[in-house]
């Protein structure tokens, strides 16, 4: 359909409404369209921020990929990773960073927090096994935060004498002890459930780029 036949459309259904209004011209549209500036404000969190965060694989659809599935299968699938921050409390992404699907999540982590103001504290942050690094850990403790990370199940107790490490440790004992689903319920780590319907919430958009 065209831009005409569309606000024609559009202003009937107003009219069968019986209301009052007038739809506006497609041409006044094209027009803004290109002048539309969007600021959203940085909302800093009243009470301490918990950080969220997951991480998912997005298609690549290239030249290689049209060319796969045309001609030959010898052209290999693209993929690129998403990380993604949000807060706990609003749901709001807090932190977005986009990777080669080469590059680990542990990796990403300081990245993503450093889109964090400095000033802005925070208490918590979640992540599943793939973040319980040492690096990771440091990077968290050095925002003065929590980390609500549950060990890998092949993981050892670290032998340096670090506080992060130290508090590792202690994790890895007392998941040994208590079991993974009785740690999960006294952390809170159930909350990583919001980060991951976020995730949801934009694939729905496509998982191409």
């Amino acid at each position: 359909l065209s831009l005409r036949m569309v606000n024609g459309f559009v202003q009937s259904l107003i009219h069968l409404c019986r209301l009052d209004w007038t739809a506006p011209d497609y041409s006044t549209i094209c027009r803004r369209q290109k002048h539309i500036d969007i600021a959203i404000n940085y909302q800093k969190s009243s009470n301490g921020l918990h950080l969220l965060v997951d991480s998912t694989g997005l298609k690549f659809l290239g030249e290689g990929e049209w060319k796969r599935k045309k001609h030959q299968p010898e052209y290999r699938r693209q993929w690129r990773k998403l990380d993604i921050g949000i807060d706990a409390e609003t749901l709001q992404i807090r932190a977005i960073q986009l990777t080669t699907n080469n590059v680990s999540d542990s990796q990403v982590l300081g990245d993503l927090l450093d889109q964090i103001p400095e000033e802005e504290q925070i208490d918590s942050i979640y992540t599943d096994g793939a973040y319980d690094t040492k690096q990771c850990r440091q990077l968290i403790a050095d925002r003065q935060a929590h980390a609500v990370i549950p060990p890998r199940k092949n993981a050892r107790p670290w032998k340096d004498t670090k506080i992060s490490s130290l508090e590792r440790n202690e994790l890895l004992r007392t998941v040994k002890r208590l079991g993974r689903t009785l740690w999960k319920k006294w952390s809170g780590y159930h909350r990583r459930s919001l980060v991951e319907t976020k995730m949801h919430c934009i694939k729905l958009l496509g998982e191409k780029l």
